[in-house]
């Protein structure tokens, strides 16, 4: 694991500054550590809040409004772990309709979800950086005008390099 949580997306000629998890990348994600996965991850859907975006993001994936009921649960002893789940829900989860903005619009990275297995790591996103540039939780974030362009360029994957 390395302890870094600043890096860069490329896309083409562009590089764009990401921020990762507080924990670095690691190869042996754990639920919990604050760790980024290593690895190509592919971009499953994007999910977005229409009352604060407006009109769909502009991109090829699948696109998913969120509501205040939707979450992601990161129970390990749950059978919906790292699967999104309406709430309240029973097992430990995560709020996608968030104050802060950072869920505004994100994509759901393929990551420990075909099928999931239980304490690798759930609910890893590419979400929107917060404007100091935190450390993320295990994401990979950007800034909300960088993830709109991204998205737009038709980015079906992300590689996040072990070091």
């Amino acid at each position: 694991m390395l302890g870094r949580s600043i890096g860069a997306l490329s896309f083409g000629p562009r590089r764009v500054p990401c921020v990762l998890g507080a924990g670095g990348i690691s190869l042996h994600k754990q639920e919990g550590d604050e760790t980024t996965p290593a690895g190509l991850h592919r971009l499953r859907r994007v999910l977005y809040r229409a009352d604060r975006l407006g009109a769909p993001p502009d991109c090829s994936l699948p696109r998913e409004p969120i509501a205040p009921g939707d979450g992601w649960c990161d129970d390990v002893t749950h059978r919906d772990y790292n699967r999104p789940v309406r709430l309240p829900h029973d097992g430990r989860h995560e709020r996608l309709w968030r104050n802060d903005g950072l869920y505004d619009l994100m994509a759901v990275l393929a990551y420990n979800d075909d099928p999931p297995q239980r304490g690798l790591g759930s609910a890893i996103f590419l979400h929107v950086a917060q404007a100091d540039e935190a450390p993320t939780a295990g994401c990979v974030a950007v800034s909300l005008p960088d993830l709109r362009w991204l998205l737009q360029t038709g980015l079906e994957a992300i590689e996040v390099p072990p070091g």
